[in-house]
């Protein structure tokens, strides 16, 4: 009897910790796999669109710009070519229109929250399309890159989503006063952000 008791008592030990090491190794593969269907969650979230600039106002000012949302932020990229030397503004505008000459089909700013014309985070206020100024190079190329939580890609938010509006570079500087667009001058480049 004390035989029986000793074996039960063994076959119970080993099957409660074969057991606790099966447990233990299901529940590394769970969160293995919920750690994997999260990044590829991610990865589907994140959302890019793409345009090339084209010149506006005779300048021979034309680019690309992207767009990528992910993480609850939006970062803008876009590459340059054919400006003078030196500053120029670059904004967001009302209306993906760049079907005219002069650019100003796109509208004036996006300015959705109706704030004053002024430089992005101003507590005087500022348009969700003021991105600001930039440099161009000796050869006439600039780099520009823009990160802001305040923009979406499609959204159902209109104070955020920026799809349907138009980037647009300009000759001048944005002088981050005059109302209600800075007095930065000729449309010199423009993209639309459709999908």
């Amino acid at each position: 009897m004390k035989k029986i008791a000793l074996l039960t008592a063994c076959s119970l030990f080993i099957f409660a910790t074969s057991c606790k090491k099966e447990k233990k190794e299901a529940k590394e593969v769970i969160e293995e796999t919920v750690e994997e269907v999260k990044e590829e969650v991610e990865e589907v979230m994140a959302k890019e669109v793409k345009f090339p600039l084209e010149a506006k106002s005779d300048s021979g000012v034309t680019g690309e710009v992207t767009f990528r949302e992910e993480g609850g932020k939006v970062m803008m990229v876009a590459y340059l070519s054919g400006l003078t030397e030196g500053e120029h503004a670059i904004h967001l505008h009302e209306k993906a229109d760049c079907s005219s000459a002069d650019g100003k089909s796109t509208g004036g700013h996006w300015n959705p929250t109706h704030q004053p014309h002024g430089k992005w985070g101003a507590s005087e206020g500022y348009h969700k399309g003021d991105i600001g100024n930039f440099k161009a190079d000796a050869e006439g190329k600039a780099k520009v890159t823009f990160e802001t939580d305040q923009w979406c890609i499609g959204c159902d938010d209109p104070n955020k989503n920026i799809l349907g509006k138009a980037v647009i570079v300009h000759q001048g500087v944005d002088d981050f006063t005059s109302q209600p667009s800075g007095a930065a001058g000729a449309r010199i480049s423009c993209a639309g952000i459709i999908e």
